[in-house]
């Protein structure tokens, strides 16, 4: 699932591609979503990266390649719809981000036991996470996880299905299922799910720096966002992994 903007540039990259030969520069990018700023395009090309959908080709200029498109559209039409320009790009609508506040409903985070309470209990799976993908958007209350006993210290947990490779480097693959402990700190170092600018949740590597946060990737082909203390909320710590082979 991606959010309305990441599905707006994919479809404008795509098109560009299909018409031109080549992908677009930033600026037209920024001008057809009708964004502010390229960081936040930035931002966008970053999310689509992880989850699979787009890749730069290293030591070339405007080389962004489409891996695959979204589920429910055509992988390519056999005529090539109108690259958008920013005096013909539609306006774009009032967009109200799905935000999660840091506090689940009850229940739908705790541990529900199973009926051999020693070996294994279960947890709600909420979904695919990857940068650009609020919690919320994410809930299935009714699908769930059997886990270890042995991985629960205490507190309340939720399970998580990890999509893209950015935290590959730290043994956190695409497809696997993280165990997270909820709470709204975690040491320095920690991995956890973080909150940011109240619509934008990831699985990255916490580091304070002076007044600023820093949320690392385990992986080089990506990069380190820098925020301010106040645009990044910790929803919960990683405490342990599943892996079906």
């Amino acid at each position: 699932m991606l959010t309305r903007k990441q599905h707006e540039l994919l479809m404008f990259i795509d098109r560009h591609l299909r018409a031109t030969g080549f992908s677009p520069s930033f600026e037209e990018m920024k001008e057809a979503l009708r964004l502010k700023s390229k960081s936040g395009i930035h931002r966008l090309i970053t999310a689509l990266e992880e989850r699979g959908f787009l890749k730069r080709r290293a030591h070339r200029a405007r080389a962004l390649e489409v891996l695959r498109l979204p589920e429910n559209v055509s992988p390519r039409r056999a005529d090539p719809a109108p690259v958008a320009t920013p005096a013909a790009a539609p306006a774009a609508p009032a967009f109200t981000p799905n935000v999660i506040r840091g506090n689940f409903a009850p229940g739908l985070a705790g541990v529900q036991k199973t009926a051999n309470d020693s070996a294994a209990v279960q947890l709600p799976l909420y979904g695919r996470i990857a940068a650009g993908m609020p919690i919320e958007a994410l809930r299935d209350t009714t699908a769930m996880v059997e886990v270890p006993a042995a991985l629960l210290a205490g507190g309340e947990h939720y399970a998580l299905e990890v999509a893209g490779d950015s935290m590959m480097e730290a043994g956190i693959l695409d497809g696997d299922t993280v165990i997270i402990r909820r709470g709204d700190t975690a040491e320095n170092g920690s991995i956890v799910v973080a909150l940011v600018d109240e619509a934008e949740v990831t699985l990255k590597r916490l580091r304070r720096r002076g007044n600023s946060v820093a949320l690392e990737p385990a992986n080089r082909a990506y990069e380190t966002r820098i925020f301010g203390p106040d645009r990044v909320r910790v929803q919960g710590r990683l405490i342990g992994l599943l892996r079906k082979y």
